[in-house]
């Protein structure tokens, strides 16, 4: 298939708008972003690309370069651990930033620390690491977590711990509540029980119930909320909400910098880890002779190293780009595009009356975000790869996603994959198998799906040019 051209999008008429407006007419609300697409992400439509994979990573606004750009050249930085001219700066920039995060997530600087981190993985590493888990403690994840939280897990063990899975149910691929309250129910003899759960599941684009965070705290467990898919497009309040520790991704949130993201910790919770190292900046005093060493306070004990201290400033401008549009705007706009999206995607079907796609999750917006997972179907009703799909996806300059996104549980229940055909494939403990090894031993079944997602910068252009590729697999 010859690769569209951008000119050619262009022109051509946004066909269903008419309908789509009737179906939708809040997104009229939301034309603040056809402005920014205009201006902040113009470089969308002169380098020909549809992007739809925000939730790997988001855009960064124009502006957000040139003012960190303007900030870095009128500035000089020093190593934040000093009192030097240079490191004050770079020290009052840090502590400014960690108050602009507390803010913008409505957490209260009495409960909440902010820590710095490279990432969302970071984050759960750290409390995974530090978590006092022994014998007879519990874990408790949900199917669809990320793997950076599946990680957790080789500290449960490691330290005697037991760890549980929630399933998530096919199709929808919700958790139910009841299997939820009798979970949490159990192991009321452990004295350390760590809950962890993504708000949003970064394969299905479920959005598990907040109030699942109350509950658990009310049986006696510490709960991790992995908010890394959710709070791109949607609000998390954590005056509303109090889970102990939480995680982020800026780049997810707003593109730049990359690199940067943040535990936000009850302190409370923080005070119950224990950190089974210590580096440059987690301590006040070390003695080499005496083998001893006072750890810091706070944030500054788990902030090992030299903090990001000349993209930190950048998180603020990020922020600030975000909260110019406003958080609900975005999140009315992609709630709009995606039910629209999901029901033309059921809608389409081949001569014969086979579906073309097989969508994974919910069908409607019923608690569910702007991620999108499916398989794409030949008439008689075979699997077409997902890789030929992202090379054809290719070819029309759509960025789109594949595989299983690093969540191998949500993708086991979706694709049908049962754990005896999965342990088989591992009885060579010794064995490192490539994922087409791991494909092949699989045999017939799917062993990843294709997924997008819709942020800040995507229009009902973008959508309906990502209908049209979908059509293009239609057998008449």
């Amino acid at each position: 298939m010859a690769a569209r051209t951008n000119t050619a999008r262009e022109s051509e008429p946004p066909r269903g708008l008419e309908s789509f407006l009737k179906q939708c007419p809040e997104y009229t609300e939301t034309a603040v972003l056809d402005e920014l697409r205009a201006t902040e992400f113009a470089r969308l439509g002169r380098l020909g690309h549809i992007y739809l994979d925000y939730t790997g990573g988001g855009l960064y606004g124009e502006s957000q370069v040139r003012r960190q750009a303007g900030f870095l050249l009128g500035n000089v930085l020093g190593n934040p651990h000093s009192s030097n001219p240079t490191s004050s700066v770079a020290t009052k920039l840090i502590e400014r930033c960690r108050s602009r995060v507390a803010g913008f997530f409505n957490a209260s600087p009495e409960e909440y620390a902010v820590i710095f981190t490279a990432n969302a993985s970071h984050a759960l590493k750290l409390v995974g690491e530090a978590y006092p888990f022994s014998d007879g403690d519990e874990l408790l994840l949900s199917f669809d977590n990320h793997n950076s939280a599946n990680g957790i897990r080789e500290f449960s063990r490691a330290d005697l711990a037991t760890t549980r899975y929630l399933p998530v149910v096919p199709p929808d691929l919700y958790v139910s509540d009841d299997t939820v309250e009798r979970a949490l129910s159990e192991g009321t003899g452990a004295e350390n029980k760590l809950f962890v759960y993504p708000a949003q599941s970064n394969f299905s684009g479920v959005q598990h119930p907040l109030s699942w965070i109350e509950l658990a705290q009310s049986r006696g467990w510490d709960v991790f909320l992995d908010a890394a898919a959710f709070v791109p497009t949607n609000t998390l309040d954590l005056g509303r909400w109090h889970p102990d520790y939480v995680c982020v991704s800026f780049y997810k949130m707003f593109g730049y910098p990359t690199g940067v993201g943040v535990l936000i910790a009850r302190r409370e919770a923080l005070g119950k880890l224990r950190r089974p190292w210590f580096s440059g900046g987690t301590i006040t005093v070390v003695s080499v002779q005496a083998d001893q060493h006072l750890v810091a306070g706070g944030a500054a004990r788990f902030e090992d190293g030299t903090p990001n201290y000349v993209c930190l400033p950048a998180v603020e401008r990020g922020l600030d780009f975000i909260e110019s549009v406003g958080i609900e705007t975005i999140h009315r706009r992609v709630t709009c595009l995606t039910a629209w999206l999901l029901e033309r995607m059921i809608k389409l079907k081949h001569g014969t009356g086979r579906p073309v796609v097989k969508i994974y999750g919910p069908e409607n917006m019923d608690r569910r975000g702007a991620t999108v997972a499916f398989n794409v179907y030949d008439a008689e009703g075979a699997t077409i790869d997902h890789l030929a799909v992202e090379e054809r996806a290719n070819e029309w300059g759509i960025s789109l996603r594949t595989g299983c996104f690093c969540n191998p549980g949500a993708g086991e229940m979706a694709l049908g994959l049962d754990r005896d055909e999965i342990v088989e494939c591992f009885t060579d403990v010794d064995a490192r198998i490539t994922l087409n090894e791991f494909r092949q031993c699989i045999d017939s079944k799917d062993t990843g799906a294709v997924r997008i997602s819709l942020g800040i910068a995507t229009n009902y252009s973008d959508v309906g040019t990502f209908l049209s590729f979908l059509d293009a697999f239609r057998e008449s």
